[in-house]
């Protein structure tokens, strides 16, 4: 056995209470809800609610279901499965914020959250308010995307405060991951402070940058109509708070997938992290290109990980598509690499990185 294969299994069962080292945990799954104050200003209805799921290692005798996105008679993406309400499996588990990309949503990181929780972790996700695709996309959501981190904070407190699941909680062994925009949340999490005028500079000298550009999943979402929303009444208020630091306290360990929006981040608040980071991108990504977002960031900083994969796209790293989405929705679910074999690398490198990160 390999040295790191060793050191995981050790974790494994240091983490959580097993009859026999070979038994097979579900993914448990549980839902709730908490407020955050600035959820009001970024939800198209203004409600300050913020929903968030919570996967863990449920006993090998929980009955697991499917997890799709879309009608149920008609879903469009297959996520995979979990079982609602289980019982938890341990007591003090290793615990993972997780952050979705722009327009994304807390189920659509299911395949990641799900595998977490059958190695071991507590994976806590959300739906960041008027930047998710359960909700109305707004343009709040999407500008005032610092307030992101607060959102991953106000749901870890809650986890921490639920009678059932705050005793499974282990704030010394605490670690965030993100995908896209969830990447940038990672980094803000983890105590790197922004600096939109650095991330407007580089859009105004590269507007054709895949960060720069609207995405599919707010299409009306330009740089000039955020530009147009961050100097309004409503938000130049919050504006004024946008380089402040997002820090969880706590934070030890920080794995981004296919990250972007990294040009909002100085190189000093990026060489200053003392934690540890693993990257994994795309080499096909045309959305956050590996350049000027994953790549960068490792050369600041010549400890962290990076694993590229060939031919691999940005949307590659959301749920796996059924044939319906692929019919309705080509432009997220067309891969040139089988997206399960994507999902398998990330999940992978995802469990080797948090296993030594959070020993």
């Amino acid at each position: 056995m390999r040295m790191m294969d060793a050191v995981l299994g050790m974790f494994l069962m240091a983490s959580v209470d097993v009859a026999s080292a070979s038994e097979l945990w579900r993914a448990g799954e549980r839902h709730g809800t908490t407020t955050v104050a600035s959820a009001a200003v970024r939800d198209a209805q203004h409600h300050d609610a913020l929903r968030y799921t919570v996967w863990y290692p449920a006993p090998a005798g929980s009955t697991e279901t499917a997890l799709t996105i879309g009608p149920p008679d008609a879903p469009l993406f297959d996520v995979g499965r979990s079982a609602m309400d289980a019982p938890i499996a341990g007591k003090r588990l290793p615990t993972l914020l997780l952050s979705h990309g722009n327009g994304g949503s807390a189920r659509m990181m299911g395949w990641l959250g799900t595998a977490m929780a059958r190695a071991g972790f507590l994976v806590i996700a959300v739906d960041h308010p008027g930047n998710n695709g359960v909700d109305e996309m707004t343009l709040p959501g999407s500008v005032l995307s610092w307030l992101r981190a607060d959102d991953l904070r106000a749901a870890l407190a809650a986890v921490r405060a639920d009678p059932l699941l705050g005793t499974h909680v282990d704030p010394e062994r605490l670690g965030v991951a993100g995908f896209s925009a969830g990447g940038y949340t990672a980094l803000l999490a983890a105590g790197a402070r922004p600096d939109l005028q650095r991330l407007l500079a580089f859009c105004r000298a590269h507007p054709d940058d895949g960060v720069c550009r609207p995405q599919q999943e707010a299409v009306s979402h330009t740089m000039q109509a955020r530009l147009a929303a961050a100097a309004s009444p409503t938000l130049s208020p919050w504006m004024s708070h946008a380089n402040e630091s997002r820090a969880i306290p706590g934070v030890r360990a920080v794995f981004l997938l296919a990250p972007a929006i990294m040009q909002a981040f100085a190189p000093e608040q990026l060489t200053s992290l003392k934690q540890p980071v693993s990257i994994v991108l795309g080499e096909a990504d045309t959305v956050a290109p590996p350049q000027s977002n994953g790549e960068a960031v490792q050369a600041l900083l010549p400890g962290a990980a990076l694993q590229r994969l060939p031919d691999v796209g940005h949307y590659d790293f959301l749920a796996a598509c059924t044939a319906i989405g692929l019919q309705r929705l080509p432009e997220l679910c067309s891969s040139s690499v089988p997206r399960a074999d994507t999902h398998a690398q990330a999940v992978d490198a995802a469990v080797r990185f948090f296993a030594e990160a959070l020993r």
